[in-house]
């Protein structure tokens, strides 16, 4: 059951002209588990790189993540890594998991306005996925953690970079996450914000956070349960 009213009844959508969706989880669903695969080969570049074992390499891993955002983030302030070979390796999966999909497809085509991708991972990771997909043509630009000079969300800098590099005014735009906590700088700016809710722990929002609009101090305008029949709803 949503926490929100439905996002397609609600006021202020008719405003926004650019959609800026989060990639992984978000525009597939989080029941493909493909970041357990990115999880394991991040351990696995790890032990390596460090000549540790792979048990010893999660345990790095988890705190890089709790300290710096994200595990690449951890390893380039902390241990200088060249972030190239990283992420080239950690992307190197298997994306059968993910279907295409004809209907996000068809929502996207009827959705009005720019559409962005804004990741922590790749643009090349994000091309795969949007290919296998099949919705790569409907989207605009792809921001991602290069772009971003490899500072992850939800730190606030790289969303100000990202509407400035693609002119986007922050008052008409949607932005949609599963991981809540990135989506506090959006609404911060001005942003409609959309988490598509996660069961995982760490992409909950905090107690307080739902129920949102500018000046409230809740950063989460909307919840969805179903990304593709909301966005269809939304299209229609």
């Amino acid at each position: 059951m949503n926490d929100q009213p439905s996002a397609a009844s609600a006021p202020g959508f008719d405003r926004v002209n650019a959609w800026i969706f989060d990639l992984d989880n978000t525009l597939y669903p989080a029941s493909c588990d493909l970041f357990t695969q990115i999880s394991q080969r991040m351990g696995e570049f790890i032990a390596g790189h460090f000549g540790i074992t792979v048990d010893e390499a999660r345990v790095l891993q988890k705190r890089f993540f709790r300290d710096h955002g994200t595990t690449l983030r951890g390893l380039m302030v902390e241990h200088d890594i060249d972030p190239v070979p990283f992420l080239e390796y950690v992307h190197a999966i298997d994306l059968t998991p993910v279907d295409p999909s004809p209907t996000l497809d068809r929502a996207l085509e009827k959705l009005p306005g720019r559409k962005v991708i804004y990741t922590n991972g790749s643009v090349r990771h994000a091309e795969n996925v949007l290919g296998r997909l099949g919705v790569a043509h409907r989207f605009d630009a792809i921001f991602d953690v290069v772009a971003a000079d490899y500072v992850p969300k939800p730190d606030p800098r790289p969303y100000a970079t990202m509407v400035g590099k693609l002119a986007i005014d922050p008052r008409r735009a949607c932005m949609v996450e599963d991981i809540a906590r990135n989506l506090v700088p959006a609404h911060a700016m001005g942003m409609t914000t959309v988490w598509v809710r996660s069961e995982l722990d760490w992409a909950r929002p905090a107690p307080g956070s739902l129920g949102g609009g500018v000046g409230t101090g809740q950063h989460i305008d909307h919840v969805v349960d179903d990304l593709v029949a909301w966005l269809a709803d939304l299209g229609r």
